[in-house]
């Protein structure tokens, strides 16, 4: 496996550092009153948290500890090349499930335990596009190539 030094970043290594680091703030961001709209009703997890992200994202504590992690995890894998690939081409897969699920539930059920609302589904939508394009543009250049 190729590891690079701190000071050697290839692009796909930057693109997984970056998108970690959004999925960290984003993680806090829900925590904040103010950015937060509704934050009195921030529950754990379910469809009855009523709590807003920038007054658009359906958020709960259970969401946005997901979205830490998901950065944690971002951060952690694009130390190497192969890993920040990894993060973006499967973080994509991960956000198409969810734009999937998001879309075939219904929002007001049991099955909302994150919860989802329509700006969220399109932005895992735009997620999945965009880190799939991030990882198969950057990434795959900067892979050894197998014999």
């Amino acid at each position: 496996m190729s590891r690079t030094n701190s000071t050697t970043r290839t692009p796909v290594q930057l693109a997984a550092t970056v998108v970690g680091a959004v999925f960290l703030v984003v993680g806090i961001a829900g925590f904040i009153p103010g950015l937060t709209t509704e934050y009195d009703t921030l529950q754990f997890a379910g469809h009855h948290s009523e709590a807003m992200l920038f007054g658009l994202f359906n958020v709960s504590i259970l969401h946005n500890i997901v979205h830490l992690l998901f950065g944690v995890a971002g951060l952690a894998l694009a130390r190497t090349t192969r890993g920040a690939y990894l993060f973006l081409v499967g973080g994509a897969v991960i956000y198409l499930v969810l734009w999937l699920y998001g879309l075939l539930i219904d929002h007001d059920s049991a099955a909302n335990f994150v919860p989802l609302n329509n700006a969220d589904n399109w932005l895992h939508l735009l997620l999945a596009v965009g880190m799939a394009g991030l990882g198969m543009a950057l990434g795959r250049s900067s892979l050894p190539r197998r014999t």
